[in-house]
């Protein structure tokens, strides 16, 4: 059942909360229009008394009414993520501080870029980088000079985007400072060395750069900064930098097989290009960090510089958590042998489970704390690589994921503040220059770092208030990821019995043991040998479970997603592990032709707070989710054995 202290957190599958959101977006409605008619009471109103009786106004307000009527009605053919017979993609229903709190905040129109648009929210979402920092374990007292520092963005592939930045920025710097002979301890001697410095000591040069710059008379401090822009990467272009470095070579990214798509994007969009984009196959769906190490060392052999490794907690297709904890050991064994490298976290699915990992005191939990009410989270592996999280350098969190908050609202973490100042970008008709000593004044002008021109504060108002309600530990917010967790492990019980009772029918498996909740189907009708045709009864299965907005909703029973498996993110041994299991021959995917080279298999995503309810007729919505499944798959073999007609 529910956890009952996450009842009044929700909307709620049938609006069960409606009273609560409806006074409090009345309330705050109410006030918001008092703050009006309150800012300068001695001003004539704008819009005089009787203008709503006007012909055009009241014309007006019947086409505005008319569309919006007609707005609603189409949107009741939208996906129906706040029920728990929605098994498809990482959504779910929303918590009710972050709904209420953006529809409090967003007549205000905050735009958080500059104090001078935001005040407030600008505040708030600094607030809420510290509130993410402190829930990875990373350090996150505003006073330490090396503070973490965290803000948002439309979603993960714009934090991953920040840190590729972020990374590339760090990795050049060193270089610049060598170029431009600035004469301070640490400089590197060579520029291989200077740009293999490595992202925890690059932030410590920068920051002694920007100590010994700031104590300089002023001419001389303007004649140095221009010096050392004008050898920065950010001024010279990828192209110009490397041609005034020769010894030097486009930096590779090293990411798992299993990496989300938006780090193709990123190389792109930062003109690195997609080539130099290295995926690592992993073993089963989690990277394989020997065969990473084994990649690294045969870069420092051939001074092949690297710019990052990537790693995932959580993948978006499987659920599966990287040995984040053996990543940052090869990071560190390669660093001491003279090659360099940022570690970015991709968290977006993952970032909110470490909640339950933490006390309330900021403490890591242990395995067996953790792991009060489950039958297997956390595994060992799993635990340790939580543990691990404060040794990446960047990360990225999606609180409308697992975070339950409207989109878009991603999230960019760096472990050490001193770093952010590498991306500042200067507009003296936004940012003051006035940085002031105070963290939340040094970052208020938070334009100057991000990708964004604008940016809605609105989404900053929803992600605080939530974290404060629901604070980011075990006690408060984790009870949420818990629930999902328990849901995955009841799933995967109703999926072994389903297993068994569709076994003359087809053969199905989970292929990959999820580390969170999130799992994946496979089911190949009963001695077929042809993937393509696994394929196209699999791709049948989704047409049935997806939520199609020709037809009510109500016609669909449940709803679903799909993805595919694939031989170079399997891996040798797991491919022929699962086409073994699926009774497909050896080579099933040895043909390159469309949909003879993946396996497609059904995806659930396990976060509705309500899936452990009794559900239709008691059943509980996972059994009946299985027992619609095994449904659709004998209607589908059926109408597969009818003879065509003549």
């Amino acid at each position: 059942m529910t956890d009952p202290a996450l009842h009044p957190c929700f909307l709620g599958p049938y609006g069960e909360n409606d009273q609560l959101l409806e006074s409090l977006v009345v309330e705050f409605l109410r006030d918001h229009v008092y703050w009006r008619r309150n800012l300068h009471p001695e001003d004539p109103p704008a819009i005089p008394t009787g203008a709503n009786r006007r012909p055009d106004y009241i014309d007006f307000e019947s086409r505005l009414r008319r569309e919006l009527h007609l707005l609603s009605a189409a949107l009741k053919r939208s996906v129906p993520f706040h029920s728990p017979r929605y098994l498809g993609h990482m959504v779910s229903d929303l918590l009710i501080p972050g709904l209420a709190a953006q529809m409090l905040a967003l007549p205000y129109n905050p735009n958080n870029v500059s104090a001078d648009a935001a005040p407030i929210t600008i505040d708030l979402e600094l607030k809420a980088g510290l509130q993410l920092a402190a829930m990875v374990g990373y350090p996150a007292d505003p006073a330490a000079a090396d503070c973490a520092f965290g803000h948002l963005t439309s979603g993960g592939t714009l934090a991953n985007v920040q840190g590729l930045r972020l990374a590339l920025a760090l990795k050049a710097f060193p270089v610049a400072l060598r170029a431009a002979s600035v004469p301070l301890a640490g400089v590197p001697g060579d520029d291989w060395e200077a740009f293999n410095t490595g992202p925890t000591e690059a932030t410590t040069l920068y920051a002694a750069w920007c100590a010994w710059r700031d104590g300089l008379p002023a001419r001389e401090r303007v004649a140095w900064q221009r010096r050392v822009d004008a050898q920065r990467i950010e001024t010279l272009g990828l192209v110009g930098f490397l041609e005034r470095h020769p010894a030097l070579s486009t930096p590779l990214v090293f990411a798992p097989a299993t990496a989300h798509y938006s780090w193709s994007k990123g190389m792109k969009m930062l003109g690195l290009g997609r080539a130099q984009l290295k995926l690592v196959p992993g073993r089963a769906m989690r990277l394989d960090v020997d065969a990473l190490e084994d990649a690294l060392d045969g870069c420092l052999r051939h001074r092949q510089a690297v710019l990052m490794a990537v790693g995932v907690l959580g993948s978006t297709e499987f659920g599966t958590i990287d040995p984040l904890d053996r990543l940052a050991d090869a990071r560190a064994r390669m660093q001491a042998r003279g090659l360099g490298l940022s570690l970015h976290l991709d968290a977006a699915w993952g970032g909110y489970l470490a909640a339950l990992f933490r006390d309330q005191d900021g403490r890591l939990r242990t395995q067996a704390e953790v792991g009060t009410g489950f039958h297997d989270f956390p595994r060992r592996k799993v635990h340790a690589a939580f543990a691990a999280i404060p040794r990446m350098d960047s990360i990225t969190i999606d609180p409308h994921k697992l975070g339950h908050l409207p989109y878009g609202a991603g999230a960019f973490l760096c472990r050490d503040q001193r770093a952010i100042g590498l991306l500042a970008e200067d507009a003296d008709y936004v940012f003051d220059g006035a940085a002031g000593s105070d963290y939340f004044q040094r970052h208020g002008q938070l334009g100057r770092y991000i990708p964004e021109g604008s940016k809605p504060g609105a989404n900053a108002a929803a992600v605080y208030v939530t974290h404060k309600v629901l604070p980011l530990d075990h006690a408060h917010f984790g009870r949420l990821p818990a629930q999902g967790l328990l849901a995955t492990e009841a799933f995967m019980d109703e999926a072994r019995g389903f297993v068994a009772r569709i076994a003359p029918l087809a053969t199905a498996l989970v292929p990959f043991t999820p580390d969170c909740n999130l799992v994946c189907l496979a089911l190949n009708p009963r001695g077929n040998r042809d993937v393509a045709r696994m394929n196209r009864f699999v791709r049948g299965l989704h047409r049935a479970l997806r939520a199609d907005p020709v037809q009510p909703t109500q016609r669909g029973e449940y709803f679903g997603s799909m993805t595919t498996l694939r031989p170079d993110a399997m891996g040798a041994s797991d491919t022929a592990r699962v086409l073994h299991a699926l009774q497909l021959d050896a080579d099933a995917l040895d043909d390159a032709s469309e949909d003879r080279d993946r396996i497609a298999i059904l995806r659930h995503a396990l976060m509705n707070p309500f899936l452990l309810d009794a559900g239709p007729a008691g059943g509980g919505y996972i059994r009946g989710y299985f027992d619609h499944l095994e449904r659709l798959v004998a209607a589908a073999l059926a109408s597969d054995a009818r003879p065509a007609c003549a």
